[in-house]
């Protein structure tokens, strides 16, 4: 196989997991916790200096390429695996490209950490470890973040598309949804935006979400 993934699917690395599976694309994943010092090997630092999973390397013609930060790899892999031809998860138009990038960003910057501190202290943590003021502060300022997705996925449905960048599931809905499933565990909070939460559904149910979830 050209394509390894380094990661398990109980972390971010879920992304250009999902990704691959969404696309039929083969790969091989080299099973990479992020405890027990795993991502902290010469072997591993010399793919990511960082010492964070995932990483994607891609074995070329012209030479290996290297990819970390998770969004990135997902975004890769669609591009450069996929096939733009409007019924796949790649971006087929300029717009879907846009709306690729722009929401995989904005989930990083806008929604990632209030949303990984609801699933630690609302389900992931120990229950003597969970502090309940933290999420409940986290909730709280994504409420701002969730309004903007509500809005947008409304004027997606007034278009007639279903999903973040088209009227078929992208790579965008991939980055985000990713990120966005952590709040579940928050379900009141969810319920203020249906149109989040009926996309998110429709998200997390995909065969290859549930597969790529389960890799060890």
């Amino acid at each position: 196989m050209t394509l390894k993934i380094y990661g398990i699917g109980a972390s971010r690395a879920v992304r250009p997991l999902w990704a691959a599976l969404e696309l039929g694309v083969p790969f091989e994943l080299v099973a990479t916790p992020y405890q027990g010092g795993a991502t902290r090997t010469p072997e591993f630092l010399a793919i990511n200096p960082n010492g964070h999973i995932p990483a994607v390397v891609d074995a070329r013609p012209e030479g290996d390429v290297t990819v970390w930060e998770s969004m990135a790899c997902a975004l890769y892999i669609a591009r450069v695996h996929g096939q733009a031809n409007g019924q796949t998860i790649t971006p087929a138009t300029p717009r879907e490209e846009a709306e690729a990038l722009r929401w995989s960003f904005w989930t990083v910057t806008e929604l990632e950490a209030d949303a990984l501190t609801v699933l630690m202290h609302r389900l992931a943590m120990p229950e003597d470890q969970r502090k309940l003021e933290l999420a409940d502060k986290a909730e709280s300022r994504l409420k701002v973040p969730l309004a903007v997705l509500e809005k947008h996925l409304q004027a997606q449905h007034a278009k007639g598309e279903a999903y973040l960048a088209a009227n078929r599931f992208t790579v965008a809905d991939v980055c985000v949804a990713s990120v966005a499933s952590w709040i579940r565990p928050a379900a009141a909070l969810l319920a203020q935006y249906p149109a989040v939460s009926v996309w998110l559904h429709a998200c997390v149910e995909r065969p290859a979400q549930k597969q790529a979830r389960g890799m060890k």
